[in-house]
């Protein structure tokens, strides 16, 4: 299972990019993505990367993939999103805070997978 962030400038792009993580890198997204502050999106990203940010989001979003970690950086490497994807590693800080505290976030609304379609509960 790995973090996945994404910052973005509208819930379009946001939306896109959940589309492309899904469809282009291949990667199983498990339940609802959780909406975060995106002060706060930004400041866990300025934080890791330790540098400043080229520019702020409007709109950020955490999911999980049960993919592992590295899997999911080689296959986001591989899309061009129109969104900031950042895949959180087990080796921040940040990771443990964030899964600590993911069932508390709001559920994004507005995004279900199509790779459910078709699938019988």
């Amino acid at each position: 299972m790995a973090l996945i962030l994404i910052r973005a400038e509208n819930q379009k792009k946001l939306l896109n990019t959940l589309a492309d993580i899904e469809r282009h890198a291949k990667l199983k997204i498990e339940g609802k993505p959780r909406v975060i502050p995106s002060e706060s999106a930004d400041k866990i990203v300025k934080e890791i990367i330790k540098q400043k940010l080229r520019s702020k989001s409007e709109i950020a979003v955490i999911t999980k993939v049960e993919d592992d970690t590295t899997k999911s950086i080689v296959h986001v490497r591989k899309i061009h999103p129109p969104a900031h994807v950042m895949v959180i590693s087990e080796e921040y800080k940040e990771f443990k805070e964030i899964e600590k505290n993911f069932k508390e976030l709001p559920p994004f609304k507005g995004y279900y997978s199509h790779k459910n379609k078709g699938k019988k509960p």
